[in-house]
């Protein structure tokens, strides 16, 4: 298939215009329901004295099996619809809903009545949604009501935190990871993690590695994905943030999906709840900082076994008293092999790691980090000798954000290698492949990713930014040449294969670029595992 070309985009970089982000993006999420047979009927109090009586039409037998059945469904983060079924016979009806915020809706119906309601609730949670019915003719009332909780969730931040090691038995049995097999890692209940939480931000490192493969993290008592959050091969350490649901029982799976033992870590940095807490602003990946100009720290290289930190808050757009950051962290020119540690400002240096790197390697992981009282972020070089440090902001968590987050099934969006897709063939240097992921729905405000590079001809780097063409243009070739950010995702070498979590705003068009700035041509893969939505 044709490349961009730079003076003009053309349909390389269009990917399933009608995508429909995973199998339950856009569909009604979990039904809480409460049939007719559980109204509750009651004969209306009495006029008071002295005023006038309302006219009786019938008798209150005449509508004795008066009901009204409820459904409510998820349908944003924020968002639902209720299904009310009303059973009568033909007489004048009064609806109230009651959504358990302070606000309700009313309407008139007349005798049996099946009808859709919508509303949006401002903080993600549990509400009770009761629906009344009044049949003042008959002098009589039915309720029904059912327990709704929001799609979406908010997020905690967590002190990094080490939940699994499977080379000394933390949090599992000492030992490797069988070929096809996986280990369990407790979420709800560890530690000061409430039980019931919905997903968990964990950084999964995978090493010891003797053959090439992927792992996958997903929620136990689930089906396992064909998705991959990890690719790593023989003798290689890697790690990768990820966002995964947890499981009813609050564990999440991790899946050695390679043909070889390996040891899996995972640290623990956050988690999601229906309890209200901080939600996420995406914002057009911006650097904070890079050791080797200067910026944001001193102008050489983090030393060994040093620490420097750097303020998040109140800089280029992020506010002050924000919870946590996203970042992409990259590490450069290292002097020997170590791993980077990044944790609250004014916080003990962690033992959990974001990083692991060898001598002379690029390479690049998000994170997600709380943010300390003063607003600062610390680095910490686990290594003995010195490295370049650089730290790229691409969001962050506050109690005014009000984009929530909300899991889909894990689908891969681009694959560069199978013929099938829309975009197969090789992405050329220092072009991009754009994804209409949320066009049609301004309240999606970011998505979660997992891109990955493979097959590499060359070294270089993958930068993923909003698109500031919009849809028509594209589809009437009017499209502008887009300027990529001074930012990375991800490095890369040559024959490397490298993946990295991204946390994607979707800007004012809810269209999504990302870049090959190296020179030389790859394949790219894309999965998609969640969106933020602020309705």
């Amino acid at each position: 298939m044709a490349q961009a070309d730079p003076a003009k985009p053309d349909a390389r970089g269009t990917i399933k215009p009608d995508l429909d982000l995973g199998k339950d993006a856009k569909a009604k999420g979990h039904a809480f329901t409460s049939p007719a047979e559980r109204t509750v009927r009651t004969a209306l109090p009495s006029a008071k004295t002295g005023a006038a009586a309302a006219p009786q039409v019938q008798s209150v037998n005449a509508n004795a099996d008066l009901a009204v059945g409820v459904a409510a469904y998820g349908t944003t983060a924020h968002g639902t619809e209720v299904d009310t079924t009303i059973m009568s016979v033909d007489t004048p009806l009064k609806v109230v809903i009651d959504w358990g915020d302070g606000k309700q809706d009313a309407f008139d119906a007349y005798g049996s009545d099946e009808r859709t309601t919508a509303h949006t609730y401002a903080e993600v949670g549990s509400y009770t949604v009761k629906v009344t019915v009044t049949d003042a003719a008959n002098n009589l009332s039915a309720v029904n009501e059912v327990n709704f909780v929001t799609e979406g969730s908010d997020f905690t931040p967590y002190a990094p935190t080490r939940l699994l090691d499977t080379r000394n038995g933390t949090g599992a049995p000492q030992g490797m990871v069988q070929p096809y097999s996986s280990t369990r890692v407790k979420i709800g209940g560890n530690g000061s993690i409430p039980v019931g939480v919905t997903a968990v931000v964990l950084n999964v490192t995978v090493t010891n590695t003797s053959s090439d493969g992927h792992i996958t993290a997903f929620p136990e008592g689930t089906q396992r994905p064909t998705t991959s959050n990890v690719n790593y091969k023989a003798r290689q350490t890697v790690p990768n943030l990820v966002i995964v649901p947890v499981g009813k029982n609050g564990y999440v799976e991790i899946a050695n999906r390679g043909g070889a033992p390996v040891d899996l870590i995972a640290d623990v940095t956050g988690y999601f709840s229906t309890t209200a807490s901080s939600g996420y602003t995406p914002i057009t990946p911006s650097r904070f900082v890079d050791t080797r100009e200067g910026l944001g720290t001193t102008r050489a290289q983090l030393g060994g076994r040093k620490t420097f930190s750097t303020q998040i808050s109140g800089l280029r757009g992020v506010p002050q008293g924000i919870s946590a950051v996203a970042l992409n962290v990259t590490v450069t020119n290292p002097r020997e092999a170590g791993h980077l540690s990044v944790f609250p400002g004014g916080g003990a240096t962690p033992t959990a790691s974001n990083l692991n790197f060898t001598a002379g390697q690029t390479i690049a992981n998000s994170v997600i980090v709380p943010v300390g009282q003063d607003g600062k972020i610390s680095v910490f070089n686990g290594a003995w000798a010195g490295v370049d440090v650089i730290v790229d902001v691409v969001g962050y968590y506050s109690t005014d954000s009000k984009s929530a987050f909300r899991p889909i099934t894990p689908e891969r969006l681009v694959d560069t290698r199978d013929p099938n897709d829309p975009v197969y063939g090789k992405l050329w240097g220092q072009s991009y492949i754009y994804m209409p992921l949320s066009y049609d729905d301004p309240s999606i405000t970011g998505f979660v990713l997992n891109s990955t590079v493979t097959n590499t001809d060359g070294e270089g780097y993958l930068t993923v930014t909003p698109d500031p063409n919009s849809l028509d243009d594209y589809i009437n070739d009017a499209a502008d040449w887009p300027t990529p950010p001074n930012s990375s995702n991800l490095n890369w070498t040559k024959g490397a294969t490298v993946p990295n979590l991204v946390q994607a705003s979707t800007g004012s068009n809810g269209i999504i670029d990302v870049w090959n700035r190296g020179w030389d041509d790859i394949d790219l893969i894309v999965d998609i595992f969640g969106l933020y939505q602020q309705g």
